[in-house]
């Protein structure tokens, strides 16, 4: 079997010969599966054991190559650096052990650590450093480290910034000896979730299931203008789901989705920004939602079904946007729809759609969604053996047990680096001081909180994994929207939309770029093309915050109308965007469009009817007078036009 090299680091160099270091990746990688499934599945174990066996697993993956985007020491970087290297493994995971086995002399003796643990501690602050470095780059690990460095010089800051001051002694037992820090909620959903849930997408995926979902996207936009564009944007909706991960979404779809655009017409910078846009949204969709909805959910003490039930018509309106747009660039670019046929591969693998019911079902019935992914992981492995399509053979099942470990070991280390970043904010109440500011600089109106809010957002999530971005930012901007009157769930899915939007964000648009590699296209034009046809990301949270209709709260009536009202005026707005409706639209009635799109989205019920009204009359006045007189400068200009 040979193991796919992750990022820009191959796993199959790293601390010793590449036989000898696979064989170790997959006999780790098999520990891991029987570990999480057994606490799953058979019986759990307390925080304090789960969490740092999973830490250590994941630990020992990544510092031997497996999850890497930043290069970490390799054969070639000679012994010295190798023996580092091991040395650095061998001390995580004794860190780890060390916890796992003097965990109940640790709670008796709490207040009174002993060298030894004041060792152990620094070496797992250390090392989940190095790994968040390796897997993460440099962003999170410098908030980490500020974050340790403002715990320190707390009584040097000025004004609200100022705090008691902690020391290296305080610090270590806040962050390593409690569920305050590298323990904490953040690394518990990795531990108990996210490791589950990636296992059940590997095992679909290797199955074939990523072919399933694109056929079947296929067949219900295939036949449609710009059909290979829609049918990426509903397959990565579902696999990102999945996967939680925008990035790794973009390399395993666009890699069939993104030459299929490309094929039928669209330029290859908007190839890949759809690809982005689309596998960005993907975290923001249930019923899953990557790992960001379990720790929001754990965080804010609500249930995951009512957080996947209160995300639904958000998740909805920005693919109807997005769907909006490309129909509306087809348009603008005449490409004539194409043909599907996709019933063939639908059939062979339809018996995979077994696996997602079960885990909607369980989630839907209540139960945890540990209980539910590990039932999800049975029914998937019991998938794969009907049928000579998705058997898996013995080499495949090592690849799906590597492939789980490598997408939880980014995940595994950025909850654990963020949790030191939310341990300090426990222990020195920045985040309620944070708050304070925030307040204080808009002045206590709400709009503009959001605004700054939001911002702080995409500039804190830029470069981090959508689960520590959403860590970070629970911690430090939830307060101070709830201080100004925003209910709970409104707040943490505001910065959570952001936390994801902040992937398609330049200057750092990590599934951006990934989409540009694929298509062979300008990153920083891809980039902005992207952004753009995210812009419902950056409005839905907007308008959910002061419209509870959007997150199923109030009546029936009010929640019809608020999602019709809403998709309304994102599709409105859309064609006014690319400047096209049935036809390339000229620059008044792009304004005209504009403008009513506004009225619509306005969360009052004037404007909705006045906005319903004007887009009738328009749209009827149209319809009188015909086809319109667009003159344009040439199809290669009119495409930059709307790039």
């Amino acid at each position: 079997m040979t193991i796919p090299p992750s990022g820009a680091a191959s796993s199959t160099q790293t601390l010793m010969g590449s036989r000898r270091m696979t064989v170790g990746v997959v006999g780790i990688s098999a520990v891991a599966a029987v570990f999480h499934l057994y606490a799953a599945g058979v019986s759990p174990f307390t925080a304090l054991v789960q969490r740092p066996v999973h830490l250590a697993l994941m630990m020992a993956l990544g510092l031997l190559g497996v999850g890497l985007t930043v290069t970490g020491p390799s054969v070639r970087h000679g012994t010295v650096v190798r023996v580092l290297n091991l040395l650095l493994l061998m001390g995580a995971l004794a860190s780890c052990v060390y916890l796992v086995v003097a965990h109940e002399a640790l709670v008796r003796r709490a207040g009174s650590s002993t060298v030894g643990d004041l060792v152990a501690g620094a070496i797992a602050i250390g090392a989940v450093l190095e790994l968040a470095r390796r897997t993460t780059g440099w962003g999170l690990v410098a908030v980490a480290i500020l974050a340790l460095g403002y715990a320190v010089t707390g009584p040097y800051l000025p004004g609200p910034l100022a705090h008691r001051g902690y020391g290296p002694t305080r610090l270590i037992e806040h962050l390593y000896l409690s569920t305050e820090g590298i323990w904490g909620v953040p690394l518990g959903v990795s531990a108990d979730f996210v490791y589950l849930f990636v296992l059940f997408g590997a095992v679909l995926e290797a199955a074939g299931g990523g072919q399933l979902l694109i056929a079947v996207a296929a067949r219900v936009a295939g036949r449609t203008r710009g059909g290979p564009a829609k049918t990426a944007s509903i397959a990565s909706a579902i696999m990102g789901s999945l996967s939680g991960s925008a990035v790794a979404n973009v390399v395993t779809t666009g890699s069939l989705t993104i030459p299929l655009m490309k094929r039928v017409g669209f330029r290859p910078h908007f190839a890949g920004a759809v690809e982005a846009a689309a596998s960005t949204g993907g975290q923001l969709m249930p019923p899953i939602m990557g790992a960001g909805a379990f720790i929001l959910a754990t965080w804010t003490n609500i249930p995951y079904v009512q957080v996947a039930l209160a995300a639904t018509i958000p998740a909805i309106l920005y693919y109807v946007a997005l769907l909006s747009a490309i129909h509306f660039r087809a348009v603008l670019r005449d490409l004539p729809p194409t043909s599907s046929a996709a019933g063939e591969r639908i059939a062979s693998r339809a018996h995979l759609f077994l696996p997602l019911f079960v885990i909607v079902a369980l989630l839907a019935m209540g139960r945890s969604p540990m209980r539910a992914a590990f039932w999800g992981v049975v029914a998937a492995a019991i998938s794969t053996l009907v049928g000579g399509a998705t058997r898996l053979d013995r080499s495949r099942v090592a690849e799906v047990l590597v492939a789980a470990a490598r997408g939880t070991v980014q995940v595994a280390a950025a909850c654990a680096a963020a949790g030191i970043v939310v341990g300090v904010a426990s222990l020195t109440g920045i985040g309620l001081r944070l708050s304070d500011l925030i307040v204080t600089m808009s002045g206590g109106n709400l709009g503009v909180a959001l605004v700054l809010t939001a911002v702080g957002s995409i500039v804190l999530g830029m470069g981090l994994p959508t689960t520590a971005a959403y860590v970070v930012l629970a911690a430090l901007g939830a307060p101070a929207l709830t201080e100004l009157g925003v209910p709970v769930l409104a707040a943490h899915l505001f910065i959570f939309y952001f936390g994801c939007i902040s992937n398609v964000t330049p200057p750092v648009s990590l599934a951006a770029y990934a989409g540009a590699g694929i298509a062979g296209a300008p990153a920083t034009k891809t980039a902005l093309t992207a952004m753009a046809l995210a812009g419902a990301g950056f409005i839905v949270p907007f308008v959910f915050v002061f419209d509870g209709g959007l997150l199923l709260v109030g009546s029936v009536p009010t929640v019809i109308v608020s999602a019709i009202t809403s998709a309304a005026g994102l599709v409105t707005l859309a064609a006014a965007a690319i400047g096209a409706w049935t036809q390339p639209l000229t620059f008044g009635r792009r304004v005209a469009l504009a403008s009513v799109a506004t009225a619509l989205l306005l969360p009052t019920w004037w404007s909705d009817v006045a906005g319903a009204l004007a887009l009738a009359v328009i749209l009827g006045v149209w319809r009188i007078r015909g086809p319109q007189t667009l003159r344009t400068p040439g199809p290669s200009r009119a495409q930059d036009r709307v790039s």
